[in-house]
């Protein structure tokens, strides 16, 4: 059976920052891989009914695993839902992944539902993987640099 996992962070950044990093090519290749990964962002159409295309690739060992996907939903800064496809025919199934963000005092309120990840992948390593790109995500997008 398909797994789910579910985050909740708050993060030191506007909404409009935090949703531009989900949306802005080279943005996802820098926070979105979890350690030990490089991202290439092949194709990127943020926009609804848009669609993407990345690999991730292993830095040691140098295997890629491509996969790409819809956007079904587009909020600015407050929602965004799309869909997940691996190339691998091992990892089949399609994931969907809904991201929600809500202003709050000090920042960004954000929670991730991500369902239908395939029976091959282990949901813990899921959840790892997730926990290592937020906490690159948080490093993105809460410095305030002023030029």
């Amino acid at each position: 059976m398909p797994g789910t996992v579910r985050f909740h962070r708050v993060l030191k950044a506007p909404t409009e920052r935090v949703y531009r990093a989900f949306i802005t090519p080279e943005a996802l290749a820098k926070w979105l891989p979890p350690h030990g990964f490089v991202c290439t962002v092949h194709q990127l159409e943020p926009r609804v009914d848009g669609t993407f295309r990345m690999s991730f690739t292993n830095f040691t060992t140098q295997q890629s695993h491509s996969f790409g996907g819809k956007y079904l939903e587009m909020i600015p800064n407050a929602l965004l839902r799309y869909t997940d496809i691996f190339d691998d025919p091992n990892l089949s199934g399609v994931m969907q992944t809904s991201i929600s963000l809500k202003p709050v005092s000090c920042g960004t309120e954000l929670s991730i539902v991500q369902e239908g990840i395939p029976d091959a992948i282990p949901t813990e390593m899921c959840y790892l993987g997730w926990q290592e790109s937020l906490t690159l995500l948080a490093l993105l997008v809460e410095p305030e640099i002023q030029q």
